[in-house]
């Protein structure tokens, strides 16, 4: 398909600079046969008991460090642990950080610029343990916020914690699964009175949740590849729900992919740990995911094309122009949709 069949008009005041508070405040948009409007601590009264929900649980890491190359300043934000000290990083200016390039960020914390590839990624060599690189981050990083999130002195405070689920626990990613960004202990504690199940799987995501979509036919486009894990006992539990008549709610595009990534021709997922690069485009055939819980995308994205596959090209573009209409707000702290499967 072509790409620009995915374009639409975005208002920049639809774009949300801070998130609602409390976060399960924001508002939901109920993508059905009809479009309802709800709040997402309204979720437990559009799923049934025996639904299973899925959610992300990687945790944000203070990924963004500044340092110097000789005298000019370098700001650099690692996007993966590759082991053995080092790790996959952009820099920025880009092109001022060639192979054998050493970075100081401080008297006893140096990487050297081992590779360059695609994108302008860089391998960068720290000489020290993936421990040593996260304590580090711990006490000097910053939050890697997206580009569109304006912040005139980068993240801040608020941001440490706003952008991080409150389930989080498996450190590596650079973005937030922001879907479960409007999670809460009292929204969890409503699941579970309607009988709703729980689970959680861990997808890093990286870099390429940024990287835009340049080519002219989604063919052409090539997903970045993520670290993933489903466990044997998540893995059994989804199954067993669907064999139940339980419907599977994915809370966010990043466990929907994993869990399609983890699914075989017989509907069913196994236990699953390393790499998925699937790229998902109308025409996919969905094996486990009946209900999506997702923010509102960017247009020409890889993430409005996963749910235009889940819902529908034409719906989806009736749903954000309604969504845009009525004031909802867009991208990682906007609003959120909650989306069946089109089993046309």
């Amino acid at each position: 398909m072509r790409v620009d069949a995915f374009n639409f008009d975005l208002p920049g005041e639809r774009i949300a600079n801070r998130p609602a508070r409390p976060r399960d405040s924001a508002r939901l948009l109920v993508v059905e046969d009809e479009l309802t409007d709800a709040k997402v601590r309204d979720l437990p009264k559009f799923l049934r008991s025996g639904d299973l929900v899925v959610v992300n649980d990687t945790r944000v890491i203070p990924a963004r460090l500044s340092g110097q190359r000789g005298q000019a300043k370098v700001q650099v934000t690692l996007d993966r642990d590759l082991g053995g000290g080092k790790w996959r990083a952009l820099g920025n200016p880009s092109k001022k950080l060639q192979v054998e390039t050493e970075i100081i960020f401080s008297s006893d914390f140096k990487a050297v610029v081992t590779a360059k590839g695609e994108r302008g990624l860089l391998t960068l060599d720290f000489h020290c343990t993936s421990e040593g690189v996260l304590t580090y981050l711990e006490k000097h990083g910053s939050v890697p916020l997206p580009p569109y999130i304006t912040r005139p002195y980068g993240a801040d405070g608020r941001d440490v914690g706003d952008y991080q689920t409150i389930y989080a626990d498996e450190p590596g990613a650079i973005a937030a699964p922001t879907a479960g960004l409007h999670f809460t202990p009292m929204l969890f504690s409503a699941l579970e009175n309607a009988g709703v199940g729980l689970t959680r799987l861990t997808l890093h995501i990286g870099s390429g949740t940024f990287t835009p979509v340049t080519v002219l036919e989604t063919r052409d486009h090539k997903m970045a590849a993520e670290w993933g894990e489903l466990s044997p006992a998540a893995a059994s539990e989804i199954n067993s729900t669907r064999a139940r008549g339980g419907r599977i709610v994915a809370v966010g595009t990043t466990v929907l992919r994993l869990l399609e990534s983890a699914s075989d021709d017989k509907g069913l997922v196994k236990p699953y740990k390393g790499d998925t690069d699937l790229f998902i485009t109308p025409g996919f055939h969905f094996r486990i995911v009946d209900l999506l819980m997702t923010n509102f995308h960017l247009p020409k994205s890889t993430l409005f094309m996963l749910v235009s596959a889940f819902s529908g090209l034409d719906r989806m573009r009736e749903a954000y122009v309604y969504a845009i209409g009525r004031g909802y707000r867009f991208y990682s702290y906007g609003d959120a949709s909650l989306l069946r499967l089109n089993v046309i």
